[in-house]
């Protein structure tokens, strides 16, 4: 059964975004990051006619001793990377402020399957996992159509419940990983730093390329609040009635810090980093980051 996520004409705006959309498995920096295709297998896919130019090597001879025309065999790449998607589904992803139209899961589950979609139109596999203190489901990559309703029926199963422990899930699934490969994130990222920068050292040891993508409401941005407000408390924490203006300057300081350092540690690792913020269209949002890939690697 098609799901909401898995509609291939919800994502028919998404096509103009293909051709950048290959770097998610081309690596990421020019120059620090071996070729993925190194190794790489190929499948025969069909035959076009010689132009002036073409490579000789790739010439059907088979073929123009029946025909006596010059054919050249073309084929279909089969990379040894692989796409994998850790989404954070854990409670504190299911706030939304009167601002944004959806909260912050639903933005990064369709986030998830917008990038899932544009991989395996790549013929590229793709597998997803989600998480809140722990990895909770876990799909190996995989390159059928069948394997990009499973990515989505996994995302649409997230329950948005649960304590977040985003640098543990990151420990969890560098274990998991057996081959290097591609490692897309899409959290909030609230969680200790310490905690933070341990799990993605750990990526970063096992040799994986990693895109940090930070969903954010735009309330958590600004803080635009005036009056006396009721915080309801997530993740286990308690409600709270205080007046905004009075924390206001304390909470903005210590937000950008986290901010600061997640991107400092972002490149430290070679890692990419995006903020999306849930009250802007998505595919504005995917725009924006692939073509910081397609700059950052050099094309």
């Amino acid at each position: 059964m098609t799901t909401t996520l898995s509609d291939p004409s919800r994502f028919a705006e998404l096509q103009g975004l293909e051709l950048k959309a290959r770097l998610i498995v081309e690596g990421y920096l020019a120059g620090l990051h071996r070729s993925p295709y190194r190794g790489f297998s190929v499948e025969f896919a069909e035959h076009r006619e010689y132009v002036p130019g073409d490579d000789l090597r790739y010439v059907d001879w088979k073929v123009f001793g029946k025909t006596d025309r010059f054919y050249l065999k073309q084929f279909h790449e089969e990379t040894n990377f692989a796409c994998t998607l850790l989404v954070d589904t854990s409670e504190s992803m299911s706030y939304r402020s009167e601002q944004a139209a959806v909260s912050k899961l639903d933005y990064a589950q369709w986030t998830a399957a917008a990038l899932a979609y544009l991989v395996i139109r790549q013929r590229d596999a793709v597998g997803v996992a989600t998480f809140d203190d722990a990895i909770r489901q876990f799909v190996r990559p995989g390159s059928t159509a069948s394997q990009w309703r499973e990515v989505c029926r996994v995302l649409e199963d997230a329950p948005g419940t649960g304590k977040s422990a985003v640098g543990a899930a990151l420990h969890e699934l560098a274990e998991r990983l057996t081959r290097r490969g591609i490692v897309i994130v899409l959290s909030d990222f609230f969680d200790e730093f310490n905690a933070l920068a341990r799990g993605l050292r750990h990526l970063h040891f096992r040799r994986h390329d990693v895109l940090l993508l930070q969903v954010i409401d735009p309330a958590e941005l600004e803080f635009p609040f005036d009056s006396p407000t009721l915080f309801r408390g997530l993740e286990q924490w308690q409600d709270l009635m205080t007046d905004p203006r009075g924390v206001r300057r304390r909470y903005l300081a210590e937000f950008n810090r986290h901010l600061a350092q997640l991107k400092g540690l972002a490149r430290e690792l070679g890692f990419d980093y995006a903020l999306l913020r849930t009250d802007q269209p998505l595919v504005a949002s995917l725009s924006a980051v692939l073509a910081q890939r397609w700059r950052h690697s050099g094309f």
